[in-house]
C-alpha cells in the first residue's frame, strides 16, 4: 500500500519564557496508508491538536520528521505538499472568505491558478459530492452548521487532495450536524478511496475508522481497530475519555444479568441482538 504519511520519533515541547519547555508529543511513530481512515483521539492536553498541526506544517517538530508523500515536510516544499492535502478545521465561520457558496469553493482554486473552465467544473462536482449544489449561490453565513462544514469540505475536496485531515471539524456541530458530515465524509472515501485523518474527542465519530490512535500525555497509548481499542474500556476511562453509548449500555445489560454476544460498538448492533435473542422468540 502506498504510504502517505508518517511520523517517526517526533516530539514538539512549547517554550514559554521563564517556565520549563512542556513537551506536547513525546517520541511519536506512525504510518497511514493510502485509503486508510485513521482516527486520534484523546482528551484535552492529551497531544493530538499539536499532532494536527505537526502535519499540516504549522509546526515542526523538535525532533523526529514527518513525512507526507514519502517526502520529509520542510519549509521549503512545505506549500507544494499542503497544495495535495484538504483540510477541514473546527470552526466553518473562520474558513470562509467568499460571499457565495461558490466563490468560496473557488478560492484556493484561483489562488492555486487552475483555469477557470476547469475551476466550474470542480466547484460543481465537489458541491455535488457533499449535497450542497443546490446552495450555489446562498451566503455560507446563512447556513446551518452541517451544511457550512459540508461546504468547507467542499472546498477541500475541490483541490482534489491525496489526503483529507478533519481537525475536530464535527465539534461545534449539533447531533444532526455532525451525522450529516460523518456520513458525506464515510460515504467519500468507499466511493473514492480518498484517505482520511480525523483529530477528535467524539468516540462515536471514530467507530467508522480503520485505526484508532489514542493519545495520552503527549505519547501514543494505544493503536489498533475500533473493537481492539475500545475490549478495555475501562483503561480508556481511567484517562479521561468517555465510550461510546452502546458499549456503556451491553455492560449494563450485562451487570443486570442479561446475557449479551461479544461488545456491542453500535446502537443497531445492540438493538439486532436484543431484538433476535431476547424479544423475538
Amino acid at each position: 500500500m502506498k504510504e502517505i504519511l508518517s511520523m517517526d520519533q517526533v516530539s514538539f515541547s512549547y517554550h514559554v519564557e521563564g517556565e520549563e519547555a512542556r513537551k506536547a508529543v513525546d517520541h511519536v511513530s506512525f504510518t497511514v496508508n493510502e485509503g486508510e481512515w485513521i482516527a486520534i483521539v484523546g482528551h484535552n492536553g492529551s497531544g493530538k491538536s499539536t499532532l494536527a498541526k505537526l502535519m499540516i506544517g504549522l509546526l515542526f517538530p523538535s525532533e523526529g520528521n514527518v513525512n507526507l508523500f514519502l517526502e520529509p515536510l520542510t519549509e521549503e516544499n512545505l506549500w507544494e505538499i499542503r497544495s495535495r492535502m484538504g483540510i477541514v478545521f473546527q470552526n466553518p465561520d473562520n474558513q470562509f472568505v467568499g460571499s457565495t457558496v461558490q466563490d468560496d469553493v473557488a478560492f484556493a482554486l484561483e489562488n492555486n491558478g487552475v483555469l477557470f473552465e476547469e475551476m466550474v467544473t470542480r466547484v460543481h462536482e465537489s458541491l455535488q459530492k457533499v449535497n450542497m449544489a443546490d446552495f450555489l449561490d446562498h451566503e455560507p453565513h446563512h447556513l446551518s452548521g452541517g451544511q457550512k462544514q459540508r461546504v468547507a469540505i467542499a472546498g477541500a475536496l475541490a483541490l482534489r487532495p491525496e489526503l483529507l485531515i478533519l481537525d475536530e471539524a464535527t465539534s461545534m456541530l449539533d447531533p444532526q450536524g455532525r451525522d450529516e458530515v460523518i456520513r458525506v465524509v464515510s460515504e467519500l472515501k468507499q466511493e473514492t478511496g480518498l484517505t482520511v485523518i480525523s483529530i477528535t474527542h467524539d468516540l462515536e465519530e471514530v467507530l467508522l475508522a480503520d485505526r484508532i490512535i489514542v493519545m495520552n500525555r503527549g505519547k501514543m497509548l494505544k493503536v489498533g481497530t475500533p473493537a481492539e481499542i475500545f475490549a478495555d474500556g475501562e483503561e480508556l476511562e481511567r484517562i479521561g475519555l468517555d465510550l461510546p453509548f452502546a458499549l456503556k449500555v451491553s455492560g449494563l445489560l450485562r451487570e443486570a444479568g442479561l446475557p449479551l454476544d461479544g461488545e456491542h460498538m453500535t446502537e443497531e448492533e445492540l438493538v439486532n441482538e436484543l431484538w433476535t435473542s431476547h424479544f423475538s422468540k
